[in-house]
């Protein structure tokens, strides 16, 4: 489902309602992509940190790959989203659920040492705009691992050589295949990510073997291997259906400060006041709820 764009403000895919986690990665068949991420996170992600961002966490299913960090907050725009990832992990003080816009983070400029936007990137109609605000949020030095549907991929080269695509894979420009669903070439992907204010320090290309012959024939164990031995490929030029990158905040930026934690997505004031079941912003008067263990910035209350 899509939000409809107030002022501007891009439109956001929003996920509300869906059983994507049950339906798409459960029971989809995916065991091959999964186990590949997983290999990635673990090779590009530092081991451990005190506080890590997750951008469209979803239902929480690399959550657990982030156990080295001493707090990590589950960012996603739909609340039930939400709801299925504190029915995964439960609620404690290692987990803080926001329910927030990628285009206006609700948090203190500097706050986090790492990030990660994973299966995100590719609903996103600004996604330049995005990564800028994902580089204020994170302090000097920060880890940032992005994934991204990459469109100059195999398969794409040869359906527009045999003239069975209209789009050309080579183009830098984004593909929108369907409704907010992109594909990004990585020249381009990787310049938006240095422009925001990070340095590029590795590119990984994942899912070679996505395919559904190969994943009927060959067991998913050996397929993920296969795949662990073609991903540091992606330094040369990736031409897989996935791309991985990590990246550091580059430049001074913003250092966390002591107390500082929730920004007011609206008018950026800091020092909000918890007031049990919502947040009150001293700059324009906004109330924030935190509903069943969710901090809500979708719209006030």
């Amino acid at each position: 489902m899509t939000r409809p764009p107030a002022p501007d403000r891009p439109p956001v895919c929003d996920y509300e309602g869906s059983d994507y986690q049950a339906t798409f990665w459960d029971a989809g068949g995916r065991a091959y992509e999964d186990r590949s991420e997983a290999r990635a996170l673990k090779a590009l992600l530092p081991a451990s940190g005190r506080l890590l961002l997750e951008v469209g966490a979803g239902a929480g299913r690399n959550t657990p790959r982030y156990a080295g960090f001493q707090r990590v907050v589950l960012l996603d725009y739909s609340r039930t989203q939400l709801q299925q990832a504190q029915a995964r992990l439960g609620r404690s003080a290692a987990y803080v659920y926001v329910a927030a816009d990628v285009y206006r983070l609700p948090f203190a400029p500097g706050l986090f040492d790492a990030a990660t936007m994973i299966r995100v990137i590719h609903h996103l109609a600004e996604a330049p705009r995005a990564l800028r605000q994902v580089r204020e949020v994170l302090q000097p030095d920060a880890a940032f691992i992005l994934e991204f549907a990459n469109k100059r991929n195999l398969k794409a080269i040869a359906r527009w050589l045999l003239r069975r695509q209209a789009w050309n894979p080579f183009d830098p420009a984004p593909v929108e295949f369907a409704a907010l669903n992109f594909d990004f070439h990585p020249d381009a992907m990787l310049r938006w990510v240095r422009a925001a204010g990070f340095d590029v320090q590795a590119v990984r290309a994942l899912s070679y073997l996505r395919l559904p012959r190969l994943k009927r024939a060959l067991p998913t164990g050996l397929l993920v291997a296969l795949d662990a031995l073609l991903q540091p490929t992606g330094q040369i030029a990736p031409f897989s259906p996935s791309v991985f990158v990590r990246a550091r905040a580059a430049g001074e930026g913003a250092h966390a400060q002591p107390g500082r934690f929730f920004r007011c997505p609206e008018c950026r004031a800091l020092d909000l006041t918890d007031n049990g079941d919502h947040l009150h912003c001293p700059g324009c008067g906004r109330r924030w709820a935190l509903r069943d263990g969710i901090y809500d910035f979708k719209a006030p209350v």
